[in-house]
């Protein structure tokens, strides 16, 4: 198998902790020909000098840094792609560590089966456990979605992915509108339009443990508010390919466990309320006993619940979303020209 160039790009925004151990782990990568593409979105850190000092040829590998003002993780992998040579385009994210042979693994299954047409490769992102509850149960939730992926995938995960150039060219690169999930847009236009993308776990990338549960609520806001745009362009289950064949969505989020948490405890607290104001004795007291036994199940699940309420935090961003127009929707009732 011919080697092509392959260039593997990031993207930050005020990492200036991460960059270092990032950028260290992209020049270990064993694949070679190779170029690193590193894309600075307006940071307000030192981030930028920092990158720069990176800036020329390591191990046999050149390193080119770009800047531009704050747009957004899309434009900036819009700009490395446009800069970048390669056959193949790499995307990572900065507080990622790959694997030095992730490069090496993606390509090695990058021809497929028979007359597969794959447009991209996607590896396994493993997040470390860290020190807290939340970083443990985001570890935990993302080895579960990993640990039963079938080797054609719907998704190429922006942490531990590559594309055929040709494919970003023809679904018109990663859409700066978009609010989130410019991965999973990406993904869902190529198997639309007809090619293929393999998963392989032995291309693996590290990602830093999430320890902040701050942090940790917003991206899962985060992610619902992009899940309501994801189902309204692409549809509920999965996506339609050319021969008409649903690819159903291989990548599902432990969200489907937990997203119901919040309105049962809305409504496991309002039957309390209106039995404490309606029954009498010993009804009441069997009551209270419920609520009790309820808010102690709650407080036992207490990061779980919290994330239930991100997820819905996110799914009402979204639908005002749809409204407005904004952030990749289309309006939902469009104004006739006035004439």
């Amino acid at each position: 198998m011919d080697h092509p160039l392959i260039s593997i790009t990031v993207c930050m925004r005020d990492a200036e902790e991460w960059i270092d151990d990032c950028i260290e782990s992209l020049v270990l990568q064993t694949y070679r020909p190779l170029e690193i593409i590193a894309v600075d979105d307006g940071s307000a850190d030192s981030g930028l000098s920092i990158l720069e000092r990176w800036s020329g040829e390591h191990n046999g590998i050149p390193v080119r840094v770009f800047s531009q003002n704050p747009m957004g993780l899309s434009a900036g992998r819009n700009l490395a792609v446009e800069k970048s040579k390669g056959e193949w385009v790499a995307i990572t994210d900065i507080d990622c560590r790959p694997d030095p042979y992730w490069i090496s693994e993606m390509f090695s299954v990058s021809d497929g089966l028979g007359d597969e047409e794959v447009w991209a490769v996607t590896g396994r992102t493993i997040f470390e456990k860290g020190e807290t509850k939340i970083s443990k149960l985001r570890s935990d939730s993302i080895a579960r979605k990993y640990s039963g992926r079938p080797r054609l995938a719907s998704l190429a995960n922006g942490p531990c992915s590559m594309f055929k150039r040709a494919a970003l060219d023809q679904v018109g690169g990663f859409n700066p509108e978009w609010y989130h999930a410019e991965d999973m847009e990406v993904s869902l236009q190529i198997i639309q339009a007809g090619g293929v993308i393999i998963h392989t776990p032995d291309a693996i990338v590290n990602h830093i443990a999430e320890s902040s549960k701050s942090v940790f609520l917003r991206k899962r806001s985060r992610d619902a508010r992009a899940h309501v745009r994801i189902r309204r362009k692409f549809g509920k289950h999965g996506v339609r390919k050319p021969n008409g064949v649903i690819h159903l969505h291989d990548f599902v989020s432990d969200a489907e466990r937990v997203v119901w948490l919040f309105p049962i405890a809305l409504l496991g607290l309002s039957f309390s309320m209106f039995s404490l104001l309606t029954f009498q004795s010993p009804i009441r007291n069997g009551v209270i006993l419920v609520s009790i036994i309820w808010v102690f199940l709650i407080v036992k699940r207490g990061n779980e619940f919290l994330w239930s309420i991100a997820l819905w935090h996110g799914a009402i961003l979204g639908l005002s979303d749809i409204i407005l127009g904004r952030n990749g929707h289309r309006k939902l009732v469009k104004r006739e020209d006035q004439s």
